[in-house]
């Protein structure tokens, strides 16, 4: 499965924006609310081909040293696949455990899973995701923190 997911971020990040991507400075970088030295850029949207209503999103999270983002859910259609660009982060879904992911490792989330931690692993040094989003093109709304 991770396979398949990791194929399709490489093939999502081939699109020209001329298909239909959107780029970074149409689209720039936004705080999270709640979070503390974070910030998510859209990097592309392309739907699906051949699953009408589905579109394949990706964002970046850069995170500074010492920076996290809020306890969250993702929209309610998204299968995420999250990839460590650059450090580590401290990560927990659904109250398990917490893991930390270096540069190069990755997860998934699903459905209606519960983001309890998102976290740069280290003080001093910044980290940075990719995160893959499968998810309905109704869905515009793809982080909500928890209370929203």
């Amino acid at each position: 499965m991770k396979t398949a997911f990791s194929a399709a971020a490489l093939i999502a990040l081939s699109f020209p924006a001329t298909l239909g991507a959107r780029s970074i400075a149409e689209d720039p970088a936004t705080h999270i609310a709640g979070s503390k030295n974070a910030k998510v850029t859209s990097v592309y949207t392309h739907p699906l081909p051949g699953v009408p209503g589905k579109s394949l999103k990706g964002v970046v999270v850069d995170y500074g040293p010492g920076g996290y983002s809020p306890s969250h859910r993702h929209a309610r259609s998204a299968i995420i696949y999250a990839t460590v660009l650059d450090g580590a982060v401290r990560i927990q879904v659904n109250n398990g455990p917490v893991h930390i992911y270096h540069k190069g490792q990755n997860w998934t989330e699903m459905p209606g899973d519960h983001h309890n931690v998102s976290a740069n692993a280290s003080a001093t040094q910044p980290a940075k995701i990719l995160a893959v989003f499968v998810v309905d093109d109704v869905d515009k709304e793809l982080t909500i923190p928890d209370g929203k």
